[in-house]
C-alpha cells in the first residue's frame, strides 16, 4: 500500500466535490433508480453511490481494491438506509459464483482498472443472465481532434486522478458481450477538455 493511495483517498472527496455538484450527483440519481434485486458495485471508493440506491435494491455487496477507499466507505455506510457487505477485491478477479446477481454498478472505475478487457468478462460473469450494467464513465471522445488531445494529455491525467481519459469503454463493453440498451452523452463541466466526454447508460448480458 502506497503512500500516494492513502492521499488519494484522503483527499478524493473534496477534489471530486464539484464535479459531484455539477454533473455525476444527478447521474448517479437517475442511473442507479435503475439497480434492482441483487446488486454489486464495483471499485465503490468513498461510498459516493450509496445514498442514491433505492427502494428496488434486495441485497447490495460493494467491491473496492483500496483499503485506504474502504476505511472511508465503511464511514458513509453508517449514514446509508442500506446494509451492504464490503469485500476487498479488484474487478478483474471478483470473488463471487457465476451468475450471482441482477445487476451489476461502475462509475468512474472502468477508467482506472488494471485490465479493462478482464474486468468487464468478470462482470458479465457475475450477471445472472438477462442482468444488467448501470455504467457511467469519462471516455475517449467521438472528435478525432480531442481524441487525439486525450492521447497526449492522458499521462498528466494518470497523474492526477489514477485513470484513463482516452480508454474506449463503450466498444469494450460490447466487446465483453454485453447489449447496449439505453445511452446517454455528456460533459464533465468544467473539467479540463480532454477529461471532460461522459457517457451513462444500461447494459444487459
Amino acid at each position: 500500500m502506497s503512500l500516494g493511495e492513502h492521499i488519494f483517498a484522503r483527499i478524493y472527496d473534496r477534489f471530486s466535490a464539484q464535479a459531484e455538484k455539477t454533473t455525476f450527483s444527478a447521474h448517479r440519481e437517475a442511473l442507479l433508480a435503475g439497480a434492482e434485486g441483487d446488486v454489486v458495485e464495483v471499485g465503490a471508493g468513498t461510498g459516493a453511490n450509496l445514498s442514491h440506491y433505492g427502494d428496488g435494491v434486495a441485497t447490495l455487496t460493494i467491491t473496492e481494491p483500496s483499503r485506504p477507499m474502504i476505511k472511508r466507505l465503511e464511514r458513509k455506510l453508517g449514514e446509508s438506509p442500506h446494509e451492504a457487505k464490503v469485500l476487498r477485491a479488484p474487478a478483474e478477479d471478483l470473488p463471487f459464483e457465476s451468475d450471482s446477481f441482477d445487476t451489476v454498478v461502475a462509475t468512474l472505475v472502468l477508467c482506472s482498472v488494471d485490465d479493462q478487457p478482464r474486468a468487464l468478462k468478470e462482470l458479465r460473469r457475475v450477471l445472472r443472465p438477462g442482468g444488467r450494467l448501470l455504467f457511467m464513465e469519462h471516455v475517449r471522445s467521438e472528435e478525432p481532434k480531442l481524441a487525439r488531445l486525450q492521447d497526449r494529455m492522458n499521462w498528466l491525467n494518470n497523474l492526477v486522478v489514477h485513470c484513463d481519459c482516452n480508454r474506449p469503454t463503450l466498444d469494450s463493453i460490447e466487446a465483453a458481450g454485453f447489449s447496449i440498451k439505453q445511452l446517454e452523452r455528456g460533459t464533465i463541466e468544467k473539467a479540463p477538455p480532454f477529461a471532460r466526454p461522459l457517457v451513462v447508460g444500461l447494459a444487459e448480458a
